[in-house]
C-alpha cells in the first residue's frame, strides 16, 4: 500500500469567511471556512443547510415522464389491472420496491412485487421476470434502481402486453427505452433540478407525485423516510440537496419511528445508542439488507420491510442476520484468496488496474471483495466470476477516477454493464475475459494519474486541539448528516505529543490521549488498525489527520478523535 497523501484544500478569502462568520452569530472561522468549501457561501445558504426543510423539495412532476407514469398508474388502477412493483436485489433496489409497494398498496389492491434472483437472472430486468408478469396477468411493471439500459427488454414485454414505468437513476445509454414512461433525472432531456437521487429516491418522487394527484396529504408519505435514509446512505449518492434533506429527516424517522423491520435490525444490531447516524446506517442496517439478496434472495429484505408486524419483523430479521453472517464468512474468504492470487502474480503487481476472476467465488461477496481489494492494492479493481456460463462481477475506483467511463470504453467486449463513476457491475462471455482485462488495463493506464494511483485523505483545515470544545463539536454535529460531497470534515493537527502511554486495544487498534507540545487541554483518539505507530510516536512530536467524533459509555458522552493517519 501506498503511503498516503495528505491534500489540504484551497483555503477561502479571508474577507469572505469574516462576513460569513459575523452573519452566522460570530460562529468558528474554521468552521465558517469549511461550510465555504462545501459551497455554503452565504446566510441564506447556511439557513437551508444547518435547517433542511421539507418545503424545499422539488415538485415531482419537474421530472421527465412524471405525467405520463401518474396516468398509467390510475389507468391500471381504474381498469383493475395487475401492477408488479420491480426492483434490484441491492439495498436501494429492495428499499425501493419497499417503498412503492408499501405506499400504493394502500389505495390498490391488486399489486404484488418481484426481486430478480442473483443467481439465474442477474441484475434488472430480466426477461424471466417478463415472463413472470405475462404469465400472472400483470399489464403493469414499475421498475425501480433499474431499467434505463432494458430497451430490448421492453420491447419484449411490449409484445407480451406488459407496459414498463422505468425509475432509475443510472446513467442512460445513446437510447431510452420505449416505455411507457422513464422517469430518470439524468437523462439529458430531464429538466429536474437534482440530478443525485437514489433509485429509492426516484420511487419516491413518484409516489409523491401519484399523492399530488390524488389530494393525498404529504403527511402520508412521512413514513418513508426511513427507507429514504437508508437508499441513500447504501448506495453512495451525494448527500447535497434533496437527498441530504430526504436522509435528515428519514433519520429522524428511523430514530423516533421506525417500521418494524427497521426497529428489528437495531434491536438484533444491539445499537445501544440514543440516536443512529448515517455511518450507522451504512455499517449496520444496510449489510443485513443487503446479505439477503447477495447470499438467498431480496425479496426476503421486502419482506423484513414491508411487514407491519413486530414478530413478524423479528422472524424475518433471524434469517436476514443468519445470511449477514454468512456473506461475512464468504467475503473474509474470498479476500484472502484474492490479496494471495495478486501478490503472486508479478505480472498483476506491475498493472495499474486490477481484474480478477475466479469460477468458484460467490456472486454475491464479489463486489465488497473489490472494495477490499483496493485498500490492498489502490488500483480501479474488477473482480469476476461465473455465472450461467458468463464472466460477471463488480467494479470498484478510486479517488477521481470514472470506472464507469473506463468500462464503456471496453464495452466491445461486454455483454452489459451499468452503474456509477465509482461502482459498476458487468457481463462478458468467457472468452472475452483476456481481450477484456486487456483493453480495460491499457486504458487506465494511459488515463489515470499517479495522484489517483495514491490512497489520499483530503483535509479540511488544520487545528490546533484547543480549539476542540464541545461547543465547536455541538457546531460541527450539525453538518450532518454526512455523505459525498458532504463529508464528515477531516482536520489537520501538527505538533502533537502523547499525554500518556499507548495502548493496544481489540484487533490492532491504537488508543492514546493526546495534548498539543505547547498546550494542557488534553484529548482522547483512537486509530483503527493503527498499531503499527505506536513505537513511532514515542518521545517526539507528530502530526495527525482525522475526524472528531464521540464516544459513549455508560451512558457518558466525550469527544474523541478517529485518527486516520499520522505522520512523524
Amino acid at each position: 500500500m501506498n503511503e498516503i497523501r495528505w491534500n489540504l484544500l484551497k483555503a477561502v478569502d479571508k474577507e469572505q469567511v469574516n462576513v460569513l462568520s459575523q452573519q452566522l452569530n460570530n460562529l468558528d472561522k474554521t468552521l465558517t471556512e469549511v461550510l465555504i468549501q462545501r459551497g455554503v457561501d452565504s446566510f441564506d445558504a447556511a439557513k437551508h443547510f444547518f435547517r433542511p426543510s421539507l418545503e424545499d423539495i422539488h415538485d415531482p412532476f419537474l421530472m421527465k415522464d412524471m405525467e405520463k407514469a401518474v396516468e398509467r398508474i390510475e389507468e391500471a388502477i381504474s381498469n383493475q389491472e395487475n401492477i408488479l412493483v420491480y426492483g434490484d436485489y441491492d439495498v436501494d433496489g429492495t428499499t425501493a420496491v419497499s417503498l412503492v409497494y408499501s405506499f400504493l398498496s394502500k389505495y390498490y389492491t391488486n399489486i404484488s412485487y418481484y426481486i430478480p434472483d442473483r443467481y439465474k437472472e442477474g441484475y434488472g430486468v430480466s426477461f424471466q421476470g417478463i415472463d413472470y408478469a405475462a404469465d400472472n396477468e400483470f399489464s403493469l411493471i414499475i421498475a425501480l434502481d433499474c431499467g434505463i439500459k432494458a430497451i430490448e427488454k421492453v420491447d419484449y414485454a411490449t409484445k407480451k402486453g406488459v407496459d414498463f414505468i422505468i425509475c432509475d437513476h443510472h446513467r442512460p445509454g445513446e437510447s431510452i427505452p420505449k416505455a411507457v414512461a422513464v422517469l430518470d433525472p439524468k437523462r439529458v432531456d430531464c429538466e429536474y433540478p437534482y440530478k443525485e437521487l437514489s433509485g429509492c429516491g426516484v420511487g419516491f418522487k413518484l409516489m409523491q407525485a401519484f399523492a399530488i394527484n390524488r389530494g393525498i396529504d404529504f403527511k402520508e408519505l412521512h413514513p418513508l423516510f426511513d427507507l429514504l435514509a437508508v437508499s441513500i446512505a447504501a448506495d453512495i449518492v451525494h448527500m447535497t440537496g434533496e437527498n441530504r434533506i430526504l436522509a435528515h429527516y428519514g433519520l429522524k424517522w428511523i430514530n423516533s419511528n421506525p417500521r418494524p423491520g427497521i426497529a428489528a435490525m437495531i434491536k438484533s444490531a444491539q445499537l445501544r445508542k440514543n440516536a443512529l447516524t448515517i455511518t450507522d446506517v451504512v455499517f449496520t442496517l444496510a449489510p443485513r439488507i443487503n446479505a439477503a439478496g447477495r447470499i438467498e434472495s431480496g425479496l426476503r429484505a421486502v419482506e423484513l420491510l414491508i411487514t407491519t408486524s413486530l414478530e413478524e419483523a423479528e422472524k424475518c430479521c433471524a434469517g436476514v442476520n443468519n445470511n449477514n453472517t454468512e456473506r461475512k464468512e464468504l467475503d473474509k474468504g474470498i479476500t484472502e484468496e484474492a490479496l494471495e492470487s495478486i501478490s503472486s502474480d508479478p505480472v498483476m503487481l506491475k498493472r495499474r488496474s486490477t481484474v480478477l476472476f475466479n469460477p468458484n467465488w460467490h456472486k454475491g461477496v464479489i463486489g465488497i471483495v473489490a472494495s477490499r481489494v483496493i485498500e490492498s492494492y489502490y488500483k480501479p479493481t474488477i473482480v469476476l466470476t461465473e455465472s450461467n456460463g458468463k464472466a460477471t462481477g463488480s467494479a470498484r475506483s478510486v479517488v477521481g477516477f470514472d470506472v464507469y467511463n473506463a468500462i464503456d470504453a471496453c464495452s466491445e467486449h461486454l455483454e452489459q454493464f451499468g452503474g456509477h463513476m465509482y461502482a459498476a457491475g458487468l457481463t462478458m462471455k468467457l472468452e472475452k475475459l483476456d481481450d477484456f482485462i486487456e483493453a480495460f488495463e491499457k486504458y487506465v493506464s494511459s488515463t489515470i494519474t499517479e495522484d489517483q494511483l495514491t490512497p489520499v485523505i483530503d483535509i479540511d483545515a488544520v487545528l490546533d486541539l484547543e480549539q476542540i470544545t464541545d461547543k465547536f463539536y455541538t457546531v460541527l454535529k450539525q453538518f450532518a448528516p454526512f455523505g459525498p460531497m458532504n463529508m464528515r470534515p477531516v482536520f489537520q493537527s501538527d505538533n502533537v505529543v502523547l499525554a500518556a502511554p499507548t495502548r493496544i486495544v481489540g484487533e490492532n487498534h491504537l488508543k492514546v490521549v493526546l495534548k498539543s507540545k505547547d498546550g494542557n487541554s488534553k484529548i482522547d483518539a483512537i486509530g483503527f488498525k493503527m498499531a503499527h505507530f505506536a513505537d513511532k510516536i514515542l518521545d517526539r512530536p507528530f502530526s495527525i489527520a482525522y475526524v472528531i467524533d464521540e464516544n459513549e459509555w455508560r451512558g457518558k458522552k466525550n469527544i474523541q478523535l478517529l485518527l486516520k493517519d499520522i505522520k512523524t
